[in-house]
């Protein structure tokens, strides 16, 4: 007989997409206990006969409808505090997800309520904001934090920020994604040489964007291409 207790390996997601240019997070309610009536990022336990990468596909969608996206979705960080869930020992497998134009979510499973926050407001409220941030359960705070910063580090060094738009997008588009998920926009000049300098960072199509503004010019419209990797890094700010 074995002398280790029991324990159950789980999953969470951190899925974000840019809505009105603010990096955002699908968060639920949870429906039942523990900390029910509380936010916290989509996840649940992993079935004996699937591993961690289909359990955080099936939650996703039992927990909020959203369907599987051809997005971006990468192992974060395993979370294994002996005290992080109240009910037994649970070594979580988190997982961050990005894509463009991700629909609303729709409720489910034990879950109350689901819905996009601001990350922002999440992690840096405002004072005088008009809705109050919630407290995320569990240590869904700490792992929506490393979330954030493991998305903004791979911004640097690699082509991820195309994930962030739907194609084809013009180069404004792909700079706002920057600024949502730095907090500040990168330096024009710098930004254009690291895109257009780093073969393969951008496709080039035949096609224009929308007018910018009066008089202004058609922006050229680009597709993602095959690089990945950024050198040297493209700096924040």
């Amino acid at each position: 007989m074995s002398h280790h207790p029991p324990f159950a390996v789980a999953v969470d997601l951190a899925i974000f997409t840019i809505r009105d240019g603010a990096l955002s997070v699908l968060l639920v309610e949870r429906g039942e206990e523990p900390f029910a009536g509380q936010w916290a990022l989509p996840g649940g336990f992993v079935e004996p006969d699937e591993d961690a990468e289909q359990a955080a596909w099936r939650e996703l969608h039992e927990e909020t409808g959203v369907e599987r996206f051809p997005g971006y979705l990468e192992q974060l960080r395993t979370y294994s505090a002996p005290d992080r869930d109240p009910r037994m020992r649970v070594v979580s497998v988190a997982h961050v997800a990005l894509a463009p134009d991700l629909p609303e979510p729709t409720a489910g499973t034990d879950a109350a309520d689901a819905r996009w926050w601001v990350v922002d407001d999440l992690l840096s409220p405002a004072d005088g904001a008009a809705e109050e941030a919630p407290e995320l359960a569990f240590d869904h705070r700490q792992i929506l934090l490393d979330a954030r910063e493991r998305v903004r580090s791979k911004l640097e060094y690699t082509t991820l920020a195309t994930e962030f738009v739907a194609e084809p997008f013009t180069l404004p588009e792909l700079r706002r994604v920057y600024t949502a998920v730095w907090g500040t926009p990168p330096d024009l000049g710098n930004f254009r040489r690291k895109v257009l300098g780093t073969e393969g960072f951008v496709i080039p199509t035949d096609a224009h964007g929308s007018p910018t503004g009066a008089g202004g010019r058609r922006a050229l419209l680009y597709r993602r291409g095959p690089a990945k990797i950024v050198s040297p890094p493209m700096a924040r700010g």
